[in-house]
């Protein structure tokens, strides 16, 4: 039987830093925004019920850039699991150690809107739930599955309108992020199972 095996880029991913405070708790202040094309994290295994595997590609808030570090990373992307530097491992194969006091949350609202921290939503991953819950419309993504209408449906990753993901960094800064894209070039519309990003 034949699997499929799929190429994710997260396409045009916005980067929004942040810092200050007020009386009634942290605001997102634009101190840069950046935009990420085509950030390359595929998993080597799952689908089939067969566990994830592959390395995470690491993110640094900081500087704007993936990075190898152990300790010097803030978020970390396979496929569409998004891990953050701070709480316990699921441990899962090639899972980074969290050694950092990252946390995150999902706001349900648009990114331009998302203007303030609610401190009290950070939440760390765990042994039974990433930060980011990775379930379709749960989190930031909705997967279509099989079996649609229309073939070119199938198997579609598209992040969930009217989300934002705000994170704590690991060294207590405070970022937004939306994702625009799965998907390499971020192609209008999307191109699910049987397309380029995808391989039998």
């Amino acid at each position: 039987m034949n699997t499929i095996k799929f190429l994710p880029m997260m396409a045009l991913v916005l980067f929004a830093f942040t810092s200050c405070s007020d009386d009634d708790g942290p605001n997102l202040v634009p101190v840069e925004s950046e935009q990420v094309l085509n950030l390359f994290a595929p998993t080597t295994g799952g689908g089939m019920g067969q566990p994830d595997e592959g390395p995470f590609v690491k993110f640094d808030f900081s500087t704007g850039t993936t990075t190898t570090s152990d300790t010097e990373w803030d978020i970390a992307f396979r496929s569409t699991a998004i891990i953050v530097n701070g709480g316990q491992s699921q441990g899962t194969t090639d899972e980074p150690e969290r050694n950092g006091n990252a946390a995150a949350y999902v706001a349900e609202d648009t990114f331009a809107n998302v203007n303030t921290v609610d401190t009290s939503l950070f939440v760390q991953d765990s042994q039974s739930q990433l930060a980011i819950i990775r379930e379709s419309g749960m989190g930031w993504y909705n997967y279509s599955g099989f079996g649609n209408a229309e073939p070119e449906d199938d198997n579609l990753v598209t992040p969930l309108a009217g989300r934002t993901l705000v994170f704590r960094t690991r060294d207590g800064r405070f970022a937004k992020v939306q994702i625009l894209s799965y998907y390499q070039d971020n192609p209008q519309p999307p191109i699910g199972g049987f397309g380029p990003n995808a391989s039998v």
